[in-house]
């Protein structure tokens, strides 16, 4: 730095090389004089001033703009730098910008400048040649950018004062700032800035100070000028520039984040005025609060003129049974119907007026909606219940908008001008629903329609005159009823002799107040006076009459009183019919769940109330498949219709009368047919909707409530209030080679203590750790869940650890002798299922995931098996809005809407949340139980955000409920809905406080009881009375010292029931109209239990809640007499077990498996086949954990199908003579296309396909591929072609079982023969068609085959034997006749004749005659061995035949069977259990496995087939197992085989002779 030719010429500080300051301004030898001598040197001349003044104007305009844009520019930078750190974390996250705070700032100006032109060429490298410890430094001088060296040279005094006002920032927190107050801080600022500008005035323009002499910064201006010649051009860009920069928006998170996501976190403005008001949250909002669409109701409260008229209103709407029981005559409570509209007016002033929520008034002023006489107080009447204060609460809401949509009416009216004695005498005060409202409202549009448009069409006196465009003709919105009614028609019909508003009048009057004024015409001679007289527009009278006809049905139609009688009928009479369209017709079969509305005929409206059949009409009828109506029964139509037109009619009898009531009538019988019917149609429908929507979601919310009104699991040793500890158990699917046993074990805080996995629970040394487990952390109940039935075996398991060894088997346990006692007494822990539902739903949640990162899904699901049981509720309400995707009602619950769901939910919910209270302290510190804050009453999720905040702004921890309006946490009115809800526990470490006038901070014992703040002198009374102590005993102690004593009283339940709490009720109800009844019973049974616990207990699982649980399976889908598939797994001497698709086990006994009983079940089924089965019973014992099923697999019971138990019953109200005409009908349309039979079933390899086509399509296709197509067999046939070979094709015909009759879908069962039965299509092609063909070209693929046909085969074979006369020779080809077939064709000598063999082809095995071959090898041994043995009971050795055992050669591709070789054939042997599986097994294609083949030889041996090992030992009695006796080494059949064979060879005759040759 040059500093040293600069240390005299100013009064600045010195920068030094260690950040030291030299400040001169001190030196007192510096005084105003030497300043003026220094400045005078530095004078410059006149003329160089006056060359340069034009340029000083407008550099001064440019210094003064770029000025303010540094202002502006600061001021941006302050408002970023005013961000939160939050704030900033929050940006980065969502833009991925950087907006890490700097530690500078903003640079200071220091006390000079004194920085060399390089140092000071740019801020910015000014800025990053800055050492740290300069950053920190308050006095770091400002170090200018270079042009500021020009502007220097021009700056007046104003402007640097202008520029370091705004500029320089001081620290106010310099020379102990902090501990100034304002105006001393103010001072300090003004006199900085004092000597700053003297400091500026010192230094001047001179430019010496930045190292130039005034010589040389002469020369410079005279080369490249002062840089502002191009300012002119530059002017409006610099500009505009900084009006862009000034009106650019205040950045704000709206900017930010995207709505959805503000909406999901609350923050919108609607947010922040539900926070702000004192109105219970869930009052504010529109929908449910758990809905993410939740929106801010806008409403009109209603007042106290409204109620009475509200409280009529929402009384008669309650229910029926409630209509019923205290407003018919013969009502059980009629004397009390005065008593129920005043309880409905406390219920709707406490709802809507006063603001409290339902928990509140069903808790604390239930009094008030209760009877109560002081003089019968035996008469005990509850007038509301619970669910009907939601009921009422839902009525006030459709109140309350009825009656805005009133209002708005009446200033609709008022706005017309006019005075309509008919709206004002009749229509307005019969205003009592919505519809009535649009009602008046379409038919005020309707008379009024000109004076309504000329009143809104306003014109002002500025308006400008708008010049005539030329616009496209728009559509006339006009109708015929307008235009009829501006013409002399409109004179005709007032012909009739009565206004349509009188002909209501007197429909809805006892007696006729109008009477019709009689024409003296006939009605077509008085329309004949209406003709136009010009002839060429003229119209008939017909014509005339009918417009006027319909210009009075239109407006009989439109009336609101006629249309509100309509409504009434259809709602007491109509009656719903269904049709089924086209489609249903054939769509909907007797198994179609809708079935059973197919034909629905004249069903009333008002039995459909209490059922989803509606709902379900619905969606059949937005599928197309059905079509509905709703109509008036014919009696029910034909006297409204006589009703009106007797109202209408004329009583005079002359002919011209007569003729005009027949005008009249059709006037009815338009405005009925045009009018009224389709709108009491219409509203019925939606009425109907409405109502049913209703009615299942109430239905899902009880369902829910009974799940959740359940007290956590408690042992019976365990006292209120104990938690439990929980080890929660799942095996997942229980796969034993993919699944591990998962543990997880959560204390009694609902806190994860440990997790761990074992393989199994077989292992010695895993058991061991399993029992250490239960050692160290004790659990008090084991809760085990999964997702398959082999969950029953993990429990039997675990069941079996927790017993113990049995006594003989003590010296082999575990633990020596003593542990069979140890074990027994440690292991005393019950195991149990529990609903998992929430707990599949929280495994694979975000919260889990927050949570528990670390987890395997299986062990969130076993976290949330405990949190289950530890509290249902807390589980439920952290579900938030997926609690919809758990379904309550298994068929019905998707048709409710999701915002109705929830909302009865959120009851649910709020109910019992408020039933146990929320411990507010807790909620504060535990995560997972503040999940039940949000549903206190009068809070919601947003007002409890905040109340949580807040909370723990002040610590954290509450003392008493008076701190929630001492310290502002909630408003007046949240307080009073939530008081008595949010408990605050008590500390028993506290100190007890005993001055009354000290009770700010210290604890109340009642704000650990339900009693509300407001009743707290009541229970303080009621305490005092029952200890007999008087009010100076006491008057020095806490106002709830009393409330302790009587609480730790040993005898406090004997001293509060000697109370008359009757009579106190009794006296305050006197004295000032107080009802406190219940209430003072409530407070008693706090003052003795404080919250105690008032829900059920835990609930178990019911067998079925298991069995569906775990397989999903349901009383539906197991009915007895149902037809199920189920698979072979086991064959005994005495039954057949066998498994269901879903994992259940079944037992077939030896007397239902064939008609006949067979010697050994063997004889009947094959270990792994695929069989039908009628199901018996089901049996289910969960305390020995068996649940299987008992089916019959007889012909005779499979045979008569289970099409009566799957049949969906039709409903009573049945059109049976239209269901037999399209029964008929499409018998006949199926007779019609018996020759050519279209079937659409969704395959990809279906075609509608004869047999040619189907061989066409195939031929240029790959051998293998198939086609399915329809079979002229029938709807119950299909047929499947497959390609063998070229041209050559197998067409298989497969019998479906429970076919559609229709030809739409496939049956449930696909039949080949009797041993190949499979459960689809897929199935039939890769398990039968596949597979065959996969055999096909393994024995194409042999050396032994030969192309061509049978004939080119014998001709080989004769070639070959006459080349080689010592040999003999076979060979296969194919079949052509019988495709899927081969012929085994063999010549045994020259002198022989060919013969042949057939071999057939199935999935599993080649068949020679009836033994079957597993292989290509093995049916060459069963040729040769069938050979040797037809040779040697022919004839012994034979003539001259040589033996294919020979020396000449072998067998290709296998070892001879002369040399006792051993091929093992099947699958890979089991490395886990025994020996190999011998053959005879299950295949892998699913077929029919083949019997053991000796093909032809006696049988040796009898063997079970292969079983896949069971992970656990054998079941209880309740299975009975016998072992199956596995041969040690090879197939024992094969070996005899072999050993046979080798003996006939040595004595046959076949292999004597030198060269004897091979097969």
């Amino acid at each position: 730095m040059q500093t040293s030719d600069r240390e005299d010429e100013g009064d600045g500080d010195v920068i030094m090389a260690h950040g030291e300051s030299d400040d001169s301004s001190e030196e007192p030898e510096e005084d105003a004089e030497e300043e003026k001598r220094i400045r005078e040197g530095f004078i410059v001349d006149e003329e160089d001033e006056d060359e340069d003044a034009d340029a000083d104007s407008e550099a001064e305009r440019r210094r003064r703009r770029k000025k303010r844009k540094r202002r502006h520019r600061r001021r941006e930078e302050d408002e970023e730098e005013g961000l939160e750190d939050d704030d900033l974390e929050l940006l980065e996250e969502n833009t991925g910008a950087s907006f890490t705070k700097s530690r500078l700032t903003r640079l200071r100006r220091g006390h000079t400048s004194e920085s060399s032109p390089e140092a000071s060429s740019s801020r910015r490298n000014a800025i990053l040649e800055s050492s740290d410890d300069d950053l920190d430094n308050d006095d770091i001088p400002q170090v200018q950018d270079i042009q500021r060296i020009w502007d220097d040279e021009r700056t007046g005094d104003r402007e640097d004062e202008e520029d370091l006002d705004d500029f320089i920032e001081y620290d106010d927190d310099e020379d102990g700032g902090g501990m100034m107050d304002e105006t001393e801080r103010e001072e300090k600022r003004k006199a900085k800035r004092r000597a700053e500008k003297a400091k500026r005035k010192a230094m001047g323009a001179r430019p010496e100070l930045a190292g130039i002499d005034a010589n040389a910064w002469a020369e410079i201006h005279d080369v490249f000028g002062d840089g502002h010649e191009y300012d002119w051009a530059l002017e409006g860009d610099d500009e505009a520039d900084y009006n862009e920069e000034l009106l650019k928006p205040e950045m704000k998170y709206q900017d930010v984040f995207e709505p959805s996501e503000i909406r999901a976190r609350m923050l919108t403005e609607d947010d922040d005025l539900i926070r702000a008001q004192d109105t219970p949250e869930r009052m504010q909002l529109a929908t449910s609060s758990l809905s993410q669409s939740s929106s801010l109701s806008l409403h009109t409260p209603l007042t106290e003129s409204d109620l009475d008229d509200a409280a009529g209103w929402v009384t008669l709407r309650i229910s029926p049974k409630k209509a019923q029981d205290f407003f018919s005559p013969d009502g059980v409570h009629s004397h009390l119907r005065e008593d129920l509209v005043l309880a409905v007016s406390y219920a709707l002033r406490y709802l809507f007026i006063q603001e409290f929520e339902v928990p509140y008034i069903w808790t604390h002023k239930r009094d008030y909606i209760s009877y109560f006489n002081p003089k019968d107080l035996r008469t005990r009447v509850e007038l509301l219940s619970l669910a009907e204060l939601w009921r009422i609460y839902a009525l006030g809401q459709k109140y309350r908008s009825l009656a805005e949509r009133r209002n708005a009416l009446d200033s609709s009216y008022a706005r017309l001008g006019v005075e309509d004695k008919y709206y004002d005498n009749d229509i307005r005060p019969q205003i009592d629903s919505v519809e009535v409202v649009a009602d008046s409202t379409e038919w005020l549009a309707m008379k009024y329609k000109d004076r309504k448009q000329d009143h809104f069409e306003l014109h002002f006196h500025d308006d400008e005159e708008q010049p005539e465009t030329k616009k496209r003709k728009m559509p006339s919105r006009i109708s015929a009823y307008e235009v009829a009614k501006k013409t002399i028609v409109s004179k005709l019909a007032a012909g009739f002799g009565i206004q349509p508003h009188e002909v209501v009048q007197n429909y809805i009057a006892s007696n006729h107040a109008n009477f019709v004024e009689d024409q003296e015409l006939n009605p077509m001679v008085y329309a004949e006076q209406f003709l136009d007289l010009d002839a060429s527009i003229a119209q008939p009278p017909e014509e005339l009459l009918r417009r006027a006809r319909m210009i009075l049905s239109t407006e009989l139609g439109k009336d609101p009183l006629l249309r509100h009688a309509v409504r009434d009928l259809f709602k007491r009479e109509a009656v719903l019919s269904v049709l089924p369209t086209d489609r249903g017709i054939s769509k909907i079969d007797e198994h179609h769940p809708y079935f059973n509305f197919k034909y629905l005929y004249q069903k009333r409206v008002t039995d459909m109330l209490e059922s989803p059949q509606f709902l379900n009409i619905l969606e059949a009828e937005a599928l197309h498949l059905v079509s509905l109506s709703i109509v008036l029964p014919s009696e029910a139509k034909a006297q409204f219709e006589r009703s009106l037109n007797d109202a209408f009619a004329s009583d005079s009898y002359s002919d011209a009368a007569k003729a005009w009531n027949e005008e009249r009538s059709r006037v009815v019988q338009e405005a009925m047919q045009h009018h009224l019917i389709p709108v009491g149609a219409k509203w019925t429908r939606e009425w109907v909707r409405e109502e049913v929507e209703d009615f299942l979601a109430t239905r899902c919310g009880d369902i829910l409530k009974e799940r959740i009104d359940a007290a956590p699991f408690m042992r019976s040793d365990m006292q209120p209030g104990d938690v439990t500890s929980i080890l929660a158990i799942s095996w997942g699917k229980g796969d034993p080679q993919k699944d591990a046993i998962t543990i997880v074990y959560v204390d009694e805080a609902g806190r994860l203590r440990e997790h761990t996995k074992l393989d199994n629970l077989y292992d010695q040394e895993l058991q061991d750790e399993f029992i250490d487990l239960l050692k160290r952390r004790r659990p008090d109940v084991i809760v085990i869940g999964g997702f398959s039935m082999a969950t029953t075996k993990l429990v039997e398991r675990v069941k079996h650890i927790i017993r113990g060894k049995q006594p003989e088997a003590a010296n082999d346990g575990w633990g020596g002798e003593s542990t069979v006692a140890s074990n027994e007494q440690a292991f005393d822990i019950p195991v149990i299922y529990v609903f998992d539902e929430v707990a599949r739903i929280y495994q694979h949640s975000k919260r889990a995931g927050d949570e528990y990162s670390a987890l395997s899904p299986t062990a969130k699901y076993c976290v949330g098996l405990a949190r289950y049981t530890q509290s249902p509720l807390i589980e439920y309400a952290a579900l938030g809005p997926d609690i919809t995707a758990i379904s309550f009602e298994e068929d019905d619950q998707h048709l409710v809407p999701k915002e109705k769901l929830l909302s009865a939910f959120e009851r649910a919910l709020v109910d019992i949340t408020n039933k146990i209270g929320v411990d507010i302290n807790r909620a504060i510190t535990d995560a997972y139980y503040q999940h039940l804050l949000p549903f206190v009453c009068g809070l919601g999720p947003r007002k409890a955000q905040v109340l949580v905040k807040k909370i723990g702004a002040m610590g954290g921890n509450l003392v008493n409920r008076d701190q929630f309006i001492k310290g502002s946490l909630l408003t007046t009115k949240i307080f009073l809905n939530a008081a008595g809800f949010l408990r605050i526990s008590q500390d028993s470490d506290m100190r007890a406080v005993k001055n009354r006038h000290a009770d700010d901070d210290v604890q109340d014992p009642l704000d650990d009881t339900r009693i509300h703040p407001e009743d707290y002198e009541l229970a303080r009374k009621m305490a005092t009375d029952a200890l007999e102590l008087d009010e100076e005993d006491v008057h020095d102690e806490h106002p709830s010292h009393v409330v302790s004593l009587i609480m730790q009283d040993d005898d406090n339940e004997k001293k509060l029931n000697e109370l008359n709490l009757d009579e106190f009720a009794v006296n305050m109800f006197e004295a000032n109209e107080d009802r406190k009844r219940h209430t003072l019973n409530v407070i008693r049974a706090e003052l003795l239990k404080p919250f105690s616990e008032q829900r059920a207990t835990f609930p178990t699982l019911g067998d079925w809640d298991i069995l569906t649980m775990l397989s999903g399976e349901t009383p539906r889908t197991l009915r007895p007499g149902l037809i199920i598939s189920v698979q072979v797994t086991r064959l005994t001497a005495n039954f057949v077990n066998v498994r269901l698709d879903s994992g259940i086990e079944g037992m077939i006994n030896a007397q239902y498996l064939a008609d006949h009983a067979p010697a050994s079940p063997g004889d009947v089924v094959k270990k792994g086949q695929s069989i039908p089965g009628i199901v018996i019973q089901v049996k289910i014992d969960p305390a020995q954990d068996q649940f299987f099923v008992e089916l019959s697999s007889r012909s005779a019971d499979v045979a008569n199908g289970d099409m009566n138990i799957r049949r969906v019953k039709h409903d009573d109200n049945w059109n049976h003579q239209q269901s037999d005409r399209d029964l008929d009908m499409q018998a006949r349309k199926k007779r019609a296309e018996v020759d050519k039979t279209r079937r659409v079933i969704k395959h990809p390899n279906f075609h509608n396909f004869n047999s040619s086509q189907a061989e066409a399509y195939l031929d240029k296709q790959q051998r293998g591929d198939v086609v399915i197509r329809p079979s002229s067999k029938g709807t119950d046939h299909l047929a499947v072609t497959w390609k063998v070979d070229d041209k050559l094709y197998q067409h298989i015909d497969v019998t479906e079982r429970n076919a559609d009759p229709t030809g739409q879908g496939v049956g449930s069962q696909l039949v080949v023969d009797p041993t190949h039965v499979y459960a689809d299509l897929d199935e039939l092609i890769v398990n039968h068609v596949q597979a065959t063909a996969r055999r096909v070209e393994e024995l194409m693929a042999h050396e032994k085959y030969k192309h061509g046909t049978e004939d080119d085969l014998h001709l080989f074979l004769k070639n070959f034997v006459a080349a080689n006369p010592a040999k003999s020779m076979y060979g296969f080809t194919l079949n052509r006749k019988k495709p899927g077939h081969f012929c085994l064709c063999f010549l045994a000598n020259k002198n022989s004749t060919v013969q042949t063999w057939h071999v057939r082809v199935t999935p599993e095995a080649y068949y020679l005659f009836d033994a079957a071959a597993a292989g290509v090898a093995e049916l060459c041994d069963a040729f040769k061995v069938r050979h040797l043995h037809e040779s040697q009971n022919l004839g012994g050795a034979g003539a001259g035949g040589k033996t294919p055992f020979g020396a000449g050669g072998r067998t290709p591709g296998h070892a001879t069977p002369g040399h006792m070789s051993v091929r093992n054939v099947g699958r890979t042997p089991n490395p886990y259990v025994g020996p190999p599986r011998p053959a005879g097994g299950a295949t892998p294609y699913g077929g029919a496995a083949p019997p053991a083949s000796n093909y032809g030889l006696p049988s040796q041996n009898t063997y079970g087939g292969y079983q896949t090992p069971s992970a656990y030992p054998p079941r209880p009695p309740g299975f009975p197992q016998q072992q199956p006796a596995v041969p040690a080494g090879m197939n024992p059949a094969r070996a005899a085989m072999i050993q046979e064979a080798a003996r006939i060879q040595e004595a046959a005759s076949w292999g004597q002779g030198s060269g004897s040759g091979g097969w």
